[in-house]
């Protein structure tokens, strides 16, 4: 078959589906989410080789254009992409284009889509103790004067928290430009999604220690319920600073 040029992206999925190496194909980022297209997205794509298959789509391996950016990687590679990775929330909310394994792409996408028991656990806890650890910096800092260095570490606090808050649930925390399209579409639960935005925003820009404390209470909670007191235990009295008065 001719190559278009400059290739486009429904050229090249012709041409892909038509290769039997081809056994997935896979469309990630802006276009995967609906509402979230413009003028200026590409259309990213994963395109899936059988193991050990010989195709000459790999010439197109790297290539990158305004419309048209591909990785081309086999089905072991792409087994592993993100797991884990910065990759994996991308892929979690990717789009099928292909599935040639009888829903064999479908499940490796669940998978990355849903942190097991035991992943969960431990992030959750690492992400915990980073969220206290900026809190209390913020506040500290706060308390003695330092206003930049508090609200930096205020708004550092709520990218660990966010973190925290999707292990908890056992998934991947989105990309900032889909946070709010993930949370609208999928709400964290007990957590109100436009409340959780609105005090994300507010800390982060003002460092606010009132709200900050009050957030604190309510992820105690939580982590505390989810097998965590130790982690929170371990800070000793300096949980007093971090909590309502």
């Amino acid at each position: 078959m001719p190559i278009p040029q400059p290739l486009t992206y429904h050229a090249f999925v012709e041409l892909a589906a038509a290769d039997p190496a081809v056994v997935g194909l896979v469309l990630k980022g802006s276009r995967a989410h609906d509402g979230m297209t413009t003028e200026h997205s590409d259309h990213d794509l994963y395109v899936v080789l059988a193991d050990g298959a010989r195709t000459d789509l790999t010439r197109f391996t790297g290539h990158r254009t305004p419309d048209l950016d591909l990785a081309v990687i086999t089905l072991t590679e792409f087994r592993a992409a993100g797991m884990p990775g910065f990759e994996r929330y991308a892929l979690a909310r990717a789009q099928i284009v292909l599935d040639r394994l009888d829903g064999g792409i479908a499940r490796i996408l669940a998978a990355k889509a849903r942190l097991d028991a035991g992943e969960a656990f431990r992030s959750s806890g690492e992400w915990l103790d980073a969220y206290a650890n900026s809190l209390y910096r913020s506040i500290k800092n706060d308390r003695d004067g330092h206003s930049r260095a508090a609200r930096l570490d205020a708004a550092d606090s709520v990218r660990f928290l966010l973190e925290l808050l999707f292990a908890l649930d056992r998934r991947p925390r989105p990309y900032n430009k889909y946070l709010e399209w993930e949370l609208t579409r999928h709400p964290l639960p007990g957590w109100d999604t436009g409340t959780l935005l609105e005090v994300a925003d507010r800390i982060s820009a003002t460092g606010d220690v009132p709200l900050q404390r009050s957030l604190f209470t309510r992820v105690e909670e939580a982590a505390r319920r989810a097998g965590h007191g130790a982690v929170l235990d371990a800070w000793g009295r300096d949980l007093d600073l971090m909590r309502l008065r």
